[in-house]
This record gives C-alpha cells, structure tokens and sequence, in this order.
C-alpha cells in the first residue's frame, strides 16, 4: 500500500477498535517461504495474540506481496459471524480483482470495509449504503373503494341500531390496549454497556478459521 493510504486505514482502524472492541488488523509482507500461508497464519495470529482475553474476537488480513498469497485469519469469537465462505468471497470478489486490476490500495480498503460490514459495524468512513425504497405503494381501484364504503357502511348501521355492541367492542380495546403496554408491547426503552475500554490483548486462538487466495 501507499504510505499514505496506510496511514488512513491505520487511523480508521484504531477508531474501529475503540468503537467496538474488536481488533481488525493488516499486516503486508513479502513471503512466508516454504511454510504455506494457512499454518503460519495461524501461528503468527497465536503468537500475536490478536483478538480480548477469553473471547478471541479479532481478524487478520496477512498479504504475502512476493508469494502473491493473501489470507484471512479468524479468531474463535468471530467465526461464526465471519464464516469461511464470507471470507472466501471477500478474498476473491472483493480484493483479488483490485489487486489484478493494479490497485492494491483499494483492495486492502475494500476488503477491510468487507470484513467490518460482515461483523455488523461499518468501519468509520466508510460509505453509508442507503437501502433502496420499496416499490411505491399500489393505490386502491374504484372497485375496492366501492367495497371499503360498503363494510364501512353495513358497520355505522350495526353500531346505530346496536348501541350496546358497539360499546362493548369499545370497551374490549381499551383493555386490551392497556394490558399490551403493561406487558411491554407498546414500547420501551432499552440499552447496552461496554466494558473494559477496548482491546486489551490476550487472544490469539483462531483454530484456521477464515480463507485464503492469490492473484
């Protein structure tokens, strides 16, 4: 990557880390030599202690620039969000082509952001994506208008000549509104707290979760 373009994911990643505790990190490099690049992952990932104590909840993204080689390395806390087929696709649909196509600074970010959205946090910076507006609604023909004002009619009639029923069907939802708020179906107010002030090291165990590929 360019220093610049490095310096920015760097500065976007330690706002990610500190918004959700997770610990996403990128390392580049050139070769892994004879060891493939799935058995020295993992044991540059233990060995780094990547991911929160007792929760392993941190990724790696190791790009071998000479070996052409790429890996995403999961920890235990991740993999069931972070599966090996979502991984795959990220390699191979999101990163690989930019990286052929002679932009490898826009893979890295790219599969970055993938991998951020995956968890269920966009990486700060990254573009809201706003989701498209469902098909405008159907306006109602003549016909069905004709029968709205038909069951709304035979309705006034049966409420006019019975009173009582009307009443009694009032009453039932006024009840039967209050007790649905009791109950907590007419809302409320909720929340959650974060602990221990971000990343705080000891992880490390990934088990080879994740994906690799090349270009």
């Amino acid at each position: 990557m360019s220093p610049a373009a490095a310096v920015q994911l760097d500065s976007r990643l330690r706002a990610y880390e500190q918004q959700t505790h997770h610990q996403l990190i990128v390392w580049i490099g050139n070769t892994t030599g004879i060891v493939p690049i799935e058995d020295w992952a993992v044991r540059t990932f233990e060995s780094w202690k990547v991911g929160r104590k007792g929760m392993d909840d941190g990724l790696a993204l190791f790009i071998m620039a000479k070996d052409r080689r790429l890996r995403i390395e999961v920890g235990y806390g991740l993999e069931g969000v972070v599966p090996d087929i979502i991984a795959s696709r990220i390699i191979n649909d999101t990163m690989v082509p930019r990286i052929r196509a002679g932009d490898p600074d826009g893979a890295v970010t790219a599969g970055v952001e993938a991998v951020a959205e995956t968890i269920g946090s966009p990486l700060p910076g990254a573009a809201v994506k706003i989701p498209r507006t469902s098909r405008r609604s159907r306006q109602a023909t003549i016909g069905e208008l004709i029968v709205y004002g038909i069951i709304g009619l035979i309705v006034l009639i049966i409420f006019a000549t019975h009173p009582s029923l009307a009443l009694y069907l009032l009453a039932n939802m006024l009840i039967g509104g209050g007790r649905r708020d009791r109950d907590g179906w007419g809302g409320g107010s909720g929340g959650s707290s974060w602990g221990g002030g971000g990343w705080s090291g000891g992880g490390g165990r990934s088990g080879g979760g994740g994906a690799s590929g090349s270009w």
